[in-house]
């Protein structure tokens, strides 16, 4: 018997029992959408992590100070005196520092907003993007000489922007922890413009974030290497300089741009690979499905097997006609699972981007090639290894006792 012919066989015995043919695959189907979505969500995300740290810069450098008490210590004007020494290698850094205060407007409160204390060295006019990837859309950013001498000015997201002054705030005040601050600047929109979110921030200088904070020192500086050849020479020189102080480094931390976007991307692809595992536990379920209506087919049909076997048919003929069977319909299981996980894909880009606030312009989850190919393929050879036992036993029956069964 030819593949055609036993593939006609299997979609005939598929259509005779509809539901049953459904239910078989149901296992099937769950795995393979699973799998696929699972995939389409990592690779999405993996692209949108990469597009924040292509906008940060690969040239970017974070440090983390933890301290150890004492007269060992680094100050800001450390880090300014170590980018002048080495400037063929470092070309900025800025304290970075993250507070909360009451911010005010006329009677309305401002709870969520983040207030960020960095210097001017944040934000490069010639990029046209600050080290966290912000862009200016109307005035300046800080200077200098607010930094040096702690004016209370500031720069505003896009949200505050908006829900204080109505798009109207250059010029205009508030107050940050009871003290008036002019607005200076307005960042480009980033997130979706909602409280809480990466628009509803204030970039102060570092030192009125410090007073704010209750701290003495700043903890994180953001480092921009000359170039991105340099970032790996220039982290060398940041931790040779923060071990000439603490003597140890368990009391600083330093990371570039790219070892972050590696270490992150590794322990996605970690996760992702566990959760395409758990997933797969759905096809290992439909395969046992596919096997258990496979063995009740065979009983169904011993007569049949028995005439067949009588006229003729060798095991071979036999065992292939129950394999296809068992192949055709995990394949078709598999082609509805491909069709269920890419709707469920954009599905979820939707609503991912929604969490996120970037719409579907930031974050799109879409199945690659590959990854549907390869969702099919398993689908069909789960079908085809759970399918084989049955499809033995048929071929072994024998045609008198097959003939006799009733």
């Amino acid at each position: 018997m030819s593949f055609a012919q036993s593939f006609r066989l299997a979609v005939k015995s598929l259509l005779t029992s509809k539901m049953r043919a459904l239910l078989t695959m149901l296992g099937i189907i769950i795995g393979v959408a699973a799998v696929i979505v699972i995939v389409s969500l990592g690779n999405g995300m993996e692209q949108y992590m990469n597009d924040q740290f292509e906008k940060m810069g690969v040239n970017l450098i974070q440090v983390q100070v933890y301290g150890r008490g004492g007269s060992r210590s680094v100050e800001p004007d450390d880090m300014y005196a170590l980018v002048d020494r080495y400037p063929q290698y470092l070309s900025d850094v800025s304290p970075y520092v993250s507070t909360r205060a009451a911010v005010r407007q006329g009677r309305d409160n401002y709870a969520r907003t983040t207030i960020y204390g960095v210097s001017e060295a944040y934000y490069d006019y010639a990029s046209g993007k600050s080290m966290g990837g912000e862009k200016l859309e109307r005035g300046r950013f800080l200077r200098y000489i607010d930094v040096s001498r702690y004016q209370n000015v500031c720069v505003v997201g896009s949200y505050l922007d908006q829900e204080m002054f109505n798009g109207t705030s250059l010029g205009k005040s508030m107050t940050i922890g009871g003290v008036p601050y002019t607005v200076v600047g307005v960042l480009e929109e980033k997130a979706d413009s909602t409280e809480g979110s990466g628009d509803d921030v204030i970039f102060i200088p570092y030192g009125n974030a410090l007073h704010l904070s209750g701290l003495s020192d700043a903890n994180l500086y953001l480092f921009t290497s000359a170039d991105k050849d340099a970032a790996p020479a220039a982290k060398g020189v940041i931790e040779k300089r923060l071990y000439q102080t603490y003597q140890s480094s368990d009391y600083y931390f330093v990371m570039s741009s790219a070892e972050m976007m590696d270490a992150m991307n590794s322990m996605l692809d970690t996760l992702m690979v566990i959760l395409i595992i758990i997933a797969a536990i759905s096809l290992l379920v439909g395969g046992i499905g596919i096997m258990n209506i496979m063995l009740v087919s065979v009983t169904e049909r011993t007569r049949e097997i028995g005439i067949r076997k009588s006229l003729g048919g060798k095991r071979r003929d036999i065992r292939s006609q129950f394999i296809i069977e068992a192949g055709t319909t995990s394949a078709i299981g598999g082609v509805i699972g491909i069709a269920l996980g890419i709707l469920l894909a954009n599905v979820m880009t939707a609503v991912v981007g929604a969490v996120l606030g970037t719409g579907t312009d930031g974050f799109v989850a879409i199945p690659t090639l590959g990854g549907i190919l390869v969702a099919f393929c398993v689908s069909v050879g789960v079908g085809i290894l759970f399918g084989y036992l049955p499809a033995n036993k048929a071929a072994k029956l024998n045609p008198i006792d097959a003939l006799r069964y009733d």
